[in-house]
Formats: structure tokens, sequence, C-alpha cells
């Protein structure tokens, strides 16, 4: 008789407990966030590196090709390369060398139509030969071919060529929207939100909060059983 129960009791157990795992496995992924910014890079042969340097304080030599794009991103291992081609004698043919002088290619892409602010379109994606004073930095080389750009108080770059119109590195969600980084939920904002997710559904914490009740609770019915036999 006790046997029997013991084994009810760890089937009821393991049966929750595979409820519980295929619960979390057919949750959606919760959408993650990422920043709306323009991207530095440098190309590196036949491909693009994320620059190691912002554009302000590098100072590349003649002969060099950079890219700029904007999109979002979560950081720079999954930030969206520069479009387009990138081959420094082509964007520079027509651009003969000076004495004292120095050419930068470079790839402007203003990215994706899902990447732009509310209200906008990206212009399409282009490239330039900037001829600049052997010292100028990369930001001066953009400057001269894609005028007007805007910067931040902390000289983060926000607008190239007057795109976006406003903003600047405001962090998103998921969905592409604007998040107020600073703003803080208020108690009745907390308690409406609590028990969902993005997409209006029952959030996994909450799901999974169900499903350890329920198995705590076989549990407890298991052993009150098995101390009354």
């Amino acid at each position: 008789m006790t046997r029997g129960r013991v084994r009810r009791g760890r089937l009821v157990i393991g049966a929750l407990l595979v409820a519980l795992l295929g619960v979390l496995a057919a949750a959606p992924a919760q959408a993650g966030t990422g920043y709306r910014y323009w991207s530095f890079w440098d190309r590196d042969g036949a491909k693009w590196a994320y620059a190691s340097q912002g554009p302000s304080t590098a100072r590349p030599d003649d002969g060099a090709v950079q890219g700029f794009r904007f999109a979002v991103s979560e950081d720079s291992k999954d930030a969206a390369q520069p479009r387009g081609a990138a081959d420094f004698g082509t964007i520079c043919a027509k651009t003969p060398a000076k004495d004292d002088r120095k050419r930068i290619a470079l790839v402007i892409d203003f990215g994706a139509p899902g990447d732009a602010p509310a209200g906008e379109t990206p212009p399409k994606p282009r490239t330039a030969c900037a001829q600049v004073a052997d010292d100028a930095t990369s930001a001066d080389a953009l400057a001269a071919v894609a005028k007007p750009l805007r910067y931040d108080s902390n000289a983060l770059l926000c607008a190239i060529a007057d795109y976006p119109k406003s903003g600047c590195g405001e962090q998103v969600s998921g969905n592409g929207r604007s998040e107020d980084a600073e703003k803080k939920p208020s108690a009745s904002e907390s308690g409406e939100s609590a028990g969902k997710d993005d997409s209006g559904g029952p959030s996994v914490g909450l799901i999974a909060g169900v499903a350890v009740i329920a198995l705590l609770g076989g549990a407890a019915v298991w052993q009150a059983r098995r101390r009354r036999g």
C-alpha cells in the first residue's frame, strides 16, 4: 500500500515537472532592447571592422575607407555594417591627390526604414571622397561632405546630413519604439503590468510561478497522504 502511494506521488511530481518545462519551452522570447545611433567603421581589407576610436579622435591616413551606419543595435557585436561599394579607388577616382592634403573615402548608410525614428524616412546610402588637411580627424572628413552634422553635449554623433532630425542614441524596445530610460513606472502602472509581457499575454515568470505552485501543492498532498498511511 505504501509503495503504491510513493509511486503515485513520484508520477505526479514528474508530470508537473514535464508540464513546467513544456510551458517554458513554448513561451515566446522576450523582445530585446537596443539603441538607435550612428555607428562608425573602418575598412580593413575586404571587411568592415567596428572602429576602436570615435570619429572626433580618429585621424585616418590618406587612402583610408571609413563608414557610418544608422541602425538599432544592442552593442558593437550585433551592429549593422554599412552597405554598398567600399573601394577607395572607386569612391575617390575623380578626386586627384594634392600636397598637404589627404583623401578619405566615406560610406554613409542612413539605414533601413525599420530603424528610422517615427515619421522619418532614411535617405539612400551614399559615398563621398573627402579631401582634408593631413591632420584632420574622421569627423572633419565627414563634415566636409555631409553637413549639417549634429552632436549632443557628450560629443556623440547624433545626425549626418540632418538625419535624423531629432533623437540621439535613444533606447528603443524590440518593436522599434523609443523608450525613456530615465522614466520609472508609477505604482499603478507597475500593478497593471506586473503579470503581462509586452505582447499583452501572461508573462513567462507568471506562468512558471503558477506551475511551481502546482508542483509544490502536489508534493504537499503526497506528503500528507504518506503521513496518514
